[in-house]
């Protein structure tokens, strides 16, 4: 959990299992935490029930069989999870695992996971036509709710096999030996439209772990003889058993990891899957750049943006300095210096025999904290005290800054600090690089992107259509986005329910605002918004291209936040709808 903690810092939690449990003995058991250091302040917990278990019993040390009756967590089949807020929501409550509890061990199931369902209504509507009443409307519930009913009735159909032929304590071992998890997982899932790595455990210790049928969230899982691990990262995995990459398996798109109680484990196909979408912004700033493919791809982002960079600064390498901003686009930052480096004999008339690029550390973070995973409320207050900057080490009015960053999401960071910052060392000029494209739609799948009036790059374009008098585009787009989400059917991921009443695919009416205009220009009007007025140095902003983008992450193709290309219905219907909350003034989520 240690070295998955680069994925989320508002909450963790750990359920435990133990298996072959005397009823009258606790077999189940979960801890969760919104503390400052919720993975510490867990095992902090843990730690002391254990120690002082065994200081009142120290004659029962070495005595396992005793330990497993006495202590809480020492179970068979574990579960941990790090909470990144989706949706800026915090909280206890929304910590996972979350739990279905039931006195039949079968029948209870704990879940964790990453992932969004963008068919949350569709879903809350499937609860309440069989018959339940789910306490709540978000996806969490809905989703484990609906796998607990398909759970049922799977235990159901086994007991009635049974029943009056069998005592029921026998029937309670042939139910947690025949259940079918593969069908429980068909069944459950069938009508999902969203992107999730999810695992469960049920009350047994039968385990499974699913991954969307476009592949969208990343999974991942390593089997010897004594342990099998799922996570969501390899380096995760690799740490903690000490193995080499290559024993590390993805699961396949569409498919579950099961396991049932003897430690038996097969991969198999659940639903059928889509084209392979997994996620691009993973790769480019969420995962642990340790994981050697993504180090290598990170460095690639950096070394395709060199052309553009020498173009932009006239192969002036005297007078600039390349730095980056924040500590995860470092690797990009290799990348783009080594390419600098290799393309200096290329450059046509240089302007001097520079042997070697100037680099320098511009801006220091000086807290261990990533502003993008931090709510909206408190963000802007943050920006303004992580981060100090080198000062005395450009030649004033003369040197331009090249400063490249993994990504440009709402502007915020640059605009309230990082350039206000870079102003005072007294630069020419200041050219802020993206080793991502321009976000331009909502991500729906688990990523924090979710209102379109936070993305710089969106309220770049409404700028530039009020500047060339184009503001009618919006409100054409706006009714074509209303009209396709009220004619919206239920949708999911199946072939068959891709489309509408009228045979029609659902369509991202959004890409529309942004037609009329390059990427250029996009970039340029970028740069006036995060400019403060009273910078003295001249601001330029340039973006990776989707191109470059694929050459980099060739098996990673999900681009839906860069493109509007979304890997399921439910995704158009989100940017739909996030358009049509923009254009009427809701601070709700799309989805």
């Amino acid at each position: 959990m240690e070295k998955q903690h680069n994925r989320g810092q508002d909450g963790a939690g750990v359920a435990s299992i133990k298996l072959n449990v005397q009823p009258g003995y606790r077999y189940f058991e979960k801890l969760r935490s919104v503390d400052r250091q919720p993975i510490e302040d867990i095992f902090q917990k843990i730690s002391k029930k254990y120690k002082a278990l065994l200081k009142e019993n120290p004659g029962k040390t070495n005595d396992a069989t005793w330990i497993k009756e006495h202590f809480d967590f020492a179970g068979e089949v574990l579960m941990g999870h790090l909470r990144y807020a989706t949706h800026g929501e915090y909280g206890l409550q929304n910590c996972h695992p979350v739990i279905r509890q039931n006195n039949w061990r079968s029948r209870t199931l704990a879940l964790a996971g990453n992932f969004n369902m963008t068919n949350v209504d569709e879903l809350f509507d499937v609860l309440v036509n069989i018959g339940q009443h789910p306490k709540d409307k978000i996806d969490t519930v809905i989703v484990l709710e609906k796998i607990g009913h398909f759970l049922d009735e799977g235990v159901q159909a086994i007991y009635d096999k049974y029943k009056g032929k069998y005592p029921n304590s026998e029937i309670t071992e042939f139910v947690e030996n025949e259940l079918d998890m593969i069908r429980v997982l068909k069944n459950s899932f069938k009508d999902f439209d969203g992107g999730y790595a999810m695992a469960g455990i049920t009350g047994n210790g039968s385990a499974f772990v699913a991954r969307d049928p476009a592949g969208i969230r990343p999974v991942c899982y390593y089997a010897d003889d004594e342990v099998v691990i799922a996570a969501s990262e390899k380096p995760a995995i690799k740490t903690a058993f000490e193995i080499e990459y290559n024993e590390i398996k993805e699961i396949p798109p569409g498919y579950a990891l099961i396991v049932n109680t003897k430690g038996d484990l097969d991969c198999c196909e659940f639903i059928e899957p889509l084209q392979k979408k997994s996620c691009s912004f993973e790769r480019i700033y969420f995962s642990r750049g340790s994981d050697p493919d993504i180090y290598k791809e990170r460095k690639m982002l950096g070394k395709l943006l060199a052309p553009k960079i020498l173009k932009t600064i006239d192969y002036d390498l005297e007078n600039t300095i390349f730095s980056y901003i924040p500590n995860t686009a470092e690797t990009a930052f290799l990348g783009l210096m080594e390419a600098v480096e290799d393309l200096k004999s290329q450059i046509p008339n240089p302007k001097s025999q520079i042997q070697k690029p100037r680099i320098e550390k511009l801006v220091i973070k000086d807290a261990k904290l990533r502003t993008f995973i931090t709510d909206e409320g408190h963000r802007g207050d943050l920006v303004a005290h992580v981060y100090d900057a080198t000062y005395e080490i450009i030649n004033k009015g003369k040197d331009t800054l090249v400063v490249i960053d993994d990504s440009i999401v709402r502007g915020t960071t640059l605009e309230k600090s990082i350039l206000k910052m870079l102003d005072k060392l007294g630069p020419k000029r200041i050219v802020i690089v993206s080793s991502a494209p321009q976000i331009r739609y909502p991500d729906c799948y688990g990523i924090d992107m979710s209102k379109m009036k936070d993305f710089v790059a969106f309220r770049a374009v409404i700028k530039l259509l009020e500047d060339s008098n184009k503001e009618y585009i919006m409100e054409e787009v706006l009714q074509k986005c209303k009209v396709a989400n009220e004619k919206k059917q239920g949708v999911g991921n199946g072939p068959n329910i891709q489309t509408q009443s009228a045979g029609q695919v659902v369509k991202n009416y959004v890409k529309e605002i942004y037609a009329p205009f390059s990427d250029e220009e996009i970039s340029d009007k970028i740069a006036q918004i995060i400019a403060a007025p009273d910078l003295k140095a001249e601001v330029k902003v340039l973006y990776q291209t989707i191109e470059n983008l694929h050459k980099a992450c060739p098996d990673h193709l999900g681009d839906w936040y860069f493109t509007g290309n979304y890997p399921t219905p439910g995704g158009n219907l989100v940017a739909n709808q996030a358009f049509i909350n923009y254009m009427e003034g809701s601070f709700e989520r799309a989805y």
